[in-house]
């Protein structure tokens, strides 16, 4: 089996790069191979880069999963929010390297990052589960209300709106753009300068100033288990 994702570690940062040679949809393979490589990132004590292919970052769920529906689609969706949840608490800082679109749980990935550099040009970025006759899970609502700017996040989550990069910067789904082909050498040199931290100091801090919207999300997920009907 082609493997969908790389793993490099340099210099105290792991770059982990997704790439599944379409959308790099999150199916359950992709979500297996992240947490693995996320698990090799904290034993090797790096920080992380998270980083699409060149044009999509990632496209969200598996559609095909999630519209068959019933135990492979919870399982994914499941994996999908607990991964989000796992980056917003990581022991190492988290970059995203959003390289092009991040749509749906790509987005939700983006708002999970400790720092968010996208590219630059006509790419989407966004939530567009409402636009798609989906209602908005209780876990979006959150992972988009601990990081959205108020102003933006009713037109994010209800709205189904979608930004151009430059746009999602101002909304918060991006801290920073850049030329599509800096990108790697922007996100690098933002992890480069996260290393020097005291990495201790660092997550005990995420952790308090993410107390609530943790406590939220988790709940979130628990509550979509209810209205979705987790299997028995």
């Amino acid at each position: 089996m082609t493997p969908l994702l790389s793993y490099e570690l340099r210099d105290g940062i792991a770059t982990i790069s997704m790439d599944d040679g379409k959308s790099n949809v999150l199916s359950a393979g992709m979500f297996t191979e992240i947490n693995r490589a996320l698990d090799r990132a904290a034993a090797d004590q790096a920080v992380v880069v998270l980083s699409g292919r060149e044009g999509v970052f990632s496209a969200g769920f598996d559609l095909r999963v999630l519209g068959a529906g019933g135990t492979d689609a919870y399982t994914m969706v499941r994996t999908g929010f607990e991964l989000s949840e796992r980056l917003l608490s990581s022991p190492v800082p988290v970059v995203i390297a959003c390289t092009g679109h991040a749509i749906a749980m790509g987005a939700f990935l983006l708002l999970s990052g400790d720092y968010r550099v996208g590219a630059a040009g006509p790419y989407r970025i966004g939530a567009n589960e409402v636009a798609i006759g989906i209602t908005m899970p209780f876990f979006g609502i959150e992972i988009c209300r601990q990081r959205l700017a108020p102003a933006h996040f009713h037109r994010a989550v209800i709205n189904a709106e979608i930004y151009r990069p430059e746009d999602a910067v101002v909304a918060g789904f991006l801290d920073r753009v850049v030329p599509g082909g800096d990108v790697p050498a922007v996100a690098h040199a933002v992890a480069s300068d996260l290393t020097k931290l005291d990495i201790g100091v660092h997550t005990a801090t995420k952790l308090r100033a993410r107390d609530h919207a943790l406590k939220a999300i988790r709940a979130a997920i628990e509550a979509d288990d209810a209205a979705f009907g987790a299997p028995a």
